[in-house]
């Protein structure tokens, strides 16, 4: 930690001698750095899709035209946001929820499991049956509510669609569609947090069909209509899917709900046989997924079951499930909770939904035997085995159970319609499900097999002599062989261009340390002599010429080849970066020079700073998908540097013992589950553990002015501050935050529904917060909680107090449990790596009181006063980086879907609203990351660093985690695994921006910080 640079001693006379013509050399090649990482990293994080993802959607290619009578004139389909083990499986008095369509199980038609595919959301689980394909992950930049790409349906092979549901849906098949009517109920119906009965909006699609039918009597052109054949008849059932999001799936709302759903679907089966009375239409129940009830109990497994069963107690019964919570609450004083119905993610709760199909051209049900299934080693999309055993408890097990993969329901729609399958499907028929004739089985499966693969037409000989076991095998197999080609064609560039985004990825990361090295450290002094730049004159402009003529070559091949345009763009970015290396290689041999002049000592401490940063690096990688390893790292953490400090400052001054219990305290947050469990009063308790350790952090900054362990962290100006009454009104403003916790949640769950009064108060208290964060580069004059921290003495530690009270307020009420009191705990660490910081500051300068020149020999200064870095100085953007991820995985999982709970919008906001509560929620992720960068910002005018020679630092270890990310991008497996593999990247390529856009808001707060430094009396000596 001495004086030696990075790499080795400073020349102070000649950094002295820098002219302000340089500084702003530096500043413009600061600025070009950015861009050009912002620019790299965009380009480059699009190249997963490139790689890893190519859309399934085709677009040029023949409809198939099927060579068979439809079995059907019209198609019924009612999905529903239903899982399947609560539609089969009966109630607590043994009778089952669904009595109609058990009955059609039973006796008229077939059932089994319909697979859905990760992510389990709305958009995909209806393209998925209704259009045949899974969508690719490039769907989500645009959102599971719009059409990124034109896909065919079988809406769109219907002559006439008949659809009625919700906004969300509804208008994303029939809203360009001229041959459909259709209609939705308003965005209002779907309040979250009214505790109404949702089930409303399925008899609100089961009314307007009905009045359609009834309109028909009165309108001949209608009646016309509805007697034609290919016609498809869309109810879209969003009640079970509203209730579980607001009841919880284990509600007796949501139970209830299935026997509403069941009810509709009689009805619709009535009225229709009763209005067209010819036997001509097949009906299809299913769902486009599940629905998650995965629980958090903290009292024992019989007060879990007792929570359930008090729902259906007629003695003490809730009127919704938030109600049996407050019961079992009272009754055993004891928070026993459960999460909020989700869904999104892999499991089974939410891809296995039920499938019910009756009428016409359907089978009727088939007694289970051995040999009803041959394919027993197939496995569904969500690697479920084909022939799952079924629950006994379902009643089932003497019936044949057909499971289908989601995007098999389109052939099959289509099939029992003899219309042309959708284009782009990549369902397989499931012929266990339809009644034709054999040869209309084969025409069925070779239609299925023309669509993935049109040349397949020649093999059509074979059904005019009737080899019907010839033909179905062969048009089976070259299904499949389509299906593998399809997949090799879409992976053929793979190794092409992993080659050239990683070489990129290299080449970025040699710039940086490059930059670092040479403006940010004493090395370039002490390598080179004036002549160098005779040498740089003549051949630099040679590299350049070489580099932008093979950039010329490449994009000029990659044109003949007809290849997209980013191919182009990651082959230039490369090749530039790699040209402005080699521009550099007289540096590279002064390096290696200087390397191999350094004492063996100097070059053991460098090799393992690497070491311990790459381990670092690969902890903070594991650590995305094991959060219990933050666990260890703080734990560990903690003693060490208490031990280290014990051994260099007397214990007396508090700080070994603060740092080992505040890495401990924050240590447990990573071992509790990342879907945070409803606890409002722990959200009260935060706020009152916030009041405190703002009183403590006041009283030590006015109290300890004698004590030489804390001198440069506390207040440098005892004059009379402005507003003395600043810290009291923010602690005021916690305190009415925690006040409006209780007031809101309490009437919420008593009257099931929000006050607008709450609603503003909550509002006035968040409101500036979030325009402040728009807008980072403007003056702000009015006063909110997050505004006045501007307002506060300039002194590190009463500076960043008042940070952490301004964002306090809007943080809890925008939590719902433990993350709460981890807002608090990663406050204290954060205390307790500045006074390490700070002690490690005094430390230096008593060895800089006994050779004073010797030790500054290192410590030459730069701008704004800051020194150069040295190797120990590494050690500051590596606990940012452990710091920056901690701040979310300490309290949830960003890969997951059902990590980002809804009911943390409730205090603002109960109508659904996607993008503002997707923003509160983002709101609510960034507060901890401010208060880190807020802190990193301090440390680095405390110890007086460059800022952004430790930027470059933070993004240079981003990258190397980058890179471990790209190979770690998954295309197989289950969707979660893809799509957290997806988020693991993208994440981690965002800091470039991400860090940078935070360093810009919180620079408002720490720009006027003031500390006592050791270099400037240090500087006048020299």
């Amino acid at each position: 930690m001495g004086g030696d640079g990075i790499l080795g001693v400073g020349d102070i006379e000649r950094i002295k001698e820098a002219t302000s013509g340089k500084r702003r050399w530096l500043k413009r090649r600061e600025r070009w750095l950015v861009v050009l990482g912002v620019v790299l990293h965009a380009i480059y994080m699009l190249s997963i899709f490139d790689i890893y993802f190519k859309t399934p959607i085709v677009h040029g290619m023949d409809l198939v035209t099927p060579r068979f009578k439809a079995p059907a004139k019209r198609l019924v389909l009612m999905p529903d946001g239903l899982r399947a083990d609560k539609f089969f499986e009966p109630d607590s008095d043994g009778n089952y929820r669904a009595p109609f369509l058990r009955s059609i199980m039973k006796e008229q038609g077939r059932w089994g499991v319909s697979h859905a595919r990760p992510p389990t959301e709305s958009r995909p689980g209806h393209v998925a049956i209704i259009a045949g394909f899974y969508e690719d992950p490039s769907a989500v930049t645009k959102g599971w509510k719009a059409n990124p790409v034109e896909f065919d349906s079988v809406f769109n092979r219907s002559r006439h669609t008949f659809a009625f549901g919700s906004p969300d849906i509804v208008p994303i098949f029939c809203s360009a569609l001229p041959h459909s009517t259709w209609n939705s109920y308003p965005h209002e119906f779907e309040d979250f947090a009214t505790g109404l009965n949702a089930s409303f909006l399925d008899e609100w699609s089961f009314d307007q069909f009905q009045s359609l039918l009834n309109s028909s009597n009165k309108d001949p052109e209608l009646k016309q209509l509805l007697l034609q054949d290919n016609l498809v008849i869309f109810l879209h059932l969003l009640g079970c899917d509203s209730n579980g999001h607001a009841h919880r799936p284990y509600s007796s709302i949501y139970l209830n709900n299935v026997k509403v759903v069941d009810r509709i679907a009689e009805n619709v089966y009535n009225l229709i046989e009763d209005f067209f009375k010819d036997n001509q239409t097949a009906f299809i129940f299913t769902a486009d997924h599940g629905m998650s009830d995965k629980g958090f109990c903290l009292g024992s497994p019989s007060e879990s079951l007792n929570i359930l069963e008090c729902m259906n107690d007629g003695h003490k019964h809730p009127t919704t499930f938030d109600d049996a919570l407050i019961l079992s609450y009272n009754s055993w004083g004891k928070v026993i909770t459960l999460d909020k119905g989700s869904h999104g993610d892999g499991h089974p709760s939410n891809t296995d939904t039920p499938l019910v199909v009756w009428g016409a051209g359907v089978k009727h049900p088939r007694p289970i035997s051995g040999s009803n299934h041959s394919d027993c080693g197939f496995r569904f999309v969500d690697e479920h085995m084909h022939d799952a055993p079924t629950p006994i408890e379902w009643g089932l097990n003497d019936l044949e159970r057909v499971d289908v993969n989601q995007a098999d329901i389109a052939p099959l729609m289509s099939t029992l319609l003899g219309s042309p399958c959708p284009v782009n499907s990549v369902g397989n028929l499931p012929l266990d499900y339809i009644n034709m004739t054999e040869a209309d089985e084969v025409e069925a499966v070779l239609a299925n097999t023309k669509q993935v693969l049109n040349q397949f037409l020649r093999k059509s000989n074979l059904i005019s002599v009737k080899d019907y076991d010839t033909a179905m095998k062969l048009s089976q197999n070259l299904r499949g062989l389509a299906l593998e080609g399809l997949h090799y064609f879409q992976t053929y560039d793979w190794l092409m261009l992993m080659t050239v985004v990683t070489l990129g990825y290299i080449g970025w990361m040699v710039y940086l340390v490059l930059h670092v090295l040479q403006n940010y450290t004493s090395l370039p002094e002490t390598m080179f002599r004036k002549e160098r730049a005779v040498h740089l004159r003549n051949n630099i402009g040679k590299v350049y010429l070489c580099g932008y003529l093979l950039i010329g070559v490449l994009c000029f091949l990659l044109f003949l080849e007809h290849s997209p345009p980013l191919y182009h763009a990651y082959t230039a970015m490369t090749i530039f970066l790699w040209t402005q290396i080699f521009s550099q290689y007289q540096f590279f041999k002064g390096l290696w020079g200087h390397l191999r002049q350094s004492r063996y000592d100097y070059i053991i401490k460098l090799l393992a700073t690497c070491a311990v940063s790459v381990f670092i690096l690969e902890f903070l990688v594991n650590s995305f998908t094991e959060r219990k390893l933050y666990t260890w790292y703080f734990l560990v953490v903690g003693v060490v540097a208490s031990v280290f400090l014990f051994k260099s400052i007397p214990w007396r001054s508090g700080i070994p013992i603060f740092v080992w219990v505040t890495c401990s305290f924050l240590s447990v947050f990573t071992l509790m589950p990342a879907e945070i469990p409803d606890n409002n009063q722990l959200v009260i308790a935060s706020g009152v553990m916030v009041v405190m350790i703002g009183i403590a952090a006041k009283m030590l900054d006015m109290h300890t002015e004698r004590n030489k362990y804390w001198l440069y962290i506390l207040n440098h100006d005892r004059q009379k501050h402005r507003f003395p009454m600043l810290f009291y009104i923010q602690e005021l403003l916690v305190g009415l935050a925690s006040l409006m916790v209780l007031l809101s949640t309490s009437h919420r769950t008593q009257k099931q529904e929000l006050l607008p009064v709450h609603q503003l108060i909550n509002w006035s208290i968040a409101v500036d917060q979030l325009a402040l964060m728009r807008m980072p580069f403007l003056h702000v004059n009015h006063s909110s909680s997050m505004v006045l921290p501007l307002f506060s003495e300039s002194g590190l530690l009463s500076r960043l107090t008042s940070i952490f009270l301004g964002f306090a307020p809007a943080f809890l009420l925008l939590s719902i449990g433990y993350e709460a009191v981890f807002y608090g705990a990663l406050a204290l660490v954060l205390i307790a790596w500045m006074l390490f910081e700070n002690t490690l500051l005094y430390l230096s300068k008593v060895k800089m009181s006994s050779a004073s020149m010797r030790s500054m020999e290192g410590k030459v200064i730069l701008d704004n006063d800051d020194r150069c870095l040295q190797l120990f100085d590494v050690r500051i953007p590596l606990i940012f980086l452990v710091l920056f991820n901690v701040a979310f995985f300490g309290t949830g999982n960003f890969a997951s879907i059902a990590s980002f709970e809804i009911s943390s919008v409730y205090r603002f906001i109960t109508i659904f609203s996607p993008f503002l509560m997707a923003a509160l929620l983002i709101f609510k992720l960034f507060i901890p990351f401010l208060l880190v960068i807020c802190v990193f910002s301090a440390i680095t005018k405390l110890i007086q660093i460059p800022r952004f020679g430790c930027y470059f630092l933070v993004i240079l270890f981003s990258d190397v985690m980058t890179i471990h990310f790209f190979f770690l991008v998954r295309n197989t497996g289950s969707w979660m695994e893809i799509g957290n593999s997806i988020s693991h990247f993208g994440i981690v390529s965002a800091q470039v921006v991400f860090v940078l856009l935070l360093f810009a808001i919180t620079n408002i707060y720490t720009r006027d910080i003031q500390t006592r430094s050791v270099l400037p009396s240090s500087r006048k000596a020299l």
